[in-house]
């Protein structure tokens, strides 16, 4: 499955939302054919001197928020179509296991190059080993990104909380857990409580409810959930952050601003040809032709594109031939082709 560098919102700048709709007409596929037959123009002329891969890579691996992960300040990802940039450390939920999925790895290990690091858009396998924060981890069982199931290695913040039949007539402590009926209750008050009647009738119970990742716990120990027919309390903050801009995130796009607006001229381009390739409007044809042009010219050093260049072994541009025998100037306001 082909992987966008653009998105939706990237073609509001040049057409309207209503003509974008139209030209695609619900079906999103179009957009990705588009852009990556424009894709493939612009990787064909820039390929032997720039590292245009690693430039279109940066934008392709732009994901949605997730509320499991971390992200850590200078993180970026998609949020309600836009693109985000952490400030402040985001903190991600985490739900409670009923399972054991990393062990710390005591074992030698004899080449430590081979040792991945640790990383939440991975999947994982028993079997596998990471490394994490100065230690070595080997997984238990299976998750990760495409199980809807991140578990970092080393943080455990739930315990499993012991529960009890209920019993008539037992005198319960404040706090104490018991199942009645298939649902867990815990003892709230004491205040004139009556060990005869069941936790279902009695005020002096609560029922505890099953995790949701969307709550907000508090981080006591008496704040119970019930998860996959057990009762856990958090050992440490589980919530996830909420999005603040100003706070936590700010809007901020890190992609290349020239390979972005060429690439959305090229797509533009292609989408319409798609849609009825003998009635492109002279608009699209001329956005097109100025954005070939310049793809040749960068791909001949006529311009600076601003695009990282390609090194050879000693770190120096793969080709010498000045791009300083074609430009006008050095100042990048010189030079028309510079967005």
């Amino acid at each position: 499955m082909y992987k966008r560098f653009l998105n939706n919102n990237d073609y509001i700048g040049i057409i309207t939302e209503e003509a974008l709709l139209q030209l695609i007409r619900g079906n999103e596929e179009r957009l990705a054919q588009a852009e990556e037959a424009a894709e493939s123009s612009v990787i064909e002329y820039l390929i032997d001197n720039y590292e245009i891969e690693q430039v279109l890579t940066i934008g392709k691996n732009l994901m949605g928020y997730n509320p499991q992960i971390i992200y850590p300040v200078g993180a970026h990802f998609y949020n309600e179509g836009k693109i985000w940039e952490a400030l402040r450390s985001i903190n991600g939920y985490k739900a409670p296991s009923d399972v054991v999925y990393w062990q710390e790895y005591t074992d030698y290990i004899y080449d430590e190059t081979a040792v991945i690091e640790y990383s939440q858009l991975r999947n994982y396998q028993p079997g596998d080993i990471v490394h994490i924060n100065g230690s070595y981890y080997i997984c238990l069982e299976p998750h990760g990104l495409d199980f809807n199931d991140i578990r970092v290695p080393g943080i455990n913040a739930w315990e499993e909380v012991m529960s009890y039949e209920w019993q008539a007539n037992f005198e319960y402590e404040l706090w104490n857990v018991v199942k009645w009926e298939g649902k867990f209750y815990t003892l709230m008050k004491l205040d004139d409580a009556d060990w005869t009647v069941n936790p279902f009738d009695s005020d002096n119970w609560g029922l505890i409810g099953d995790y949701d990742p969307e709550y907000q716990y508090q981080f006591s120990e008496t704040e119970y959930v019930v998860y996959k027919g057990k009762v856990y309390a958090p050992t440490m903050d589980v919530n996830a952050d909420t999005l603040e801009e100003g706070y936590n995130i700010r809007q901020h796009d890190l992609r290349n601003g020239n390979v972005k607006k060429h690439m959305l001229r090229l797509a533009i381009y292609e989408l319409h040809k798609l849609i009825s390739p003998n009635n492109v409007s002279s608009a699209r044809i001329t956005d097109y032709e100025t954005s070939i042009m310049w793809l040749r010219d960068a791909a001949r050093m006529k311009i600076n594109p601003q695009i990282p260049r390609k090194l050879d072994d000693e770190h120096k541009p793969v080709t010498e031939y000045a791009i300083a025998t074609f430009m006008r100037d050095y100042d990048p306001y010189q030079n028309p082709w510079q967005i």
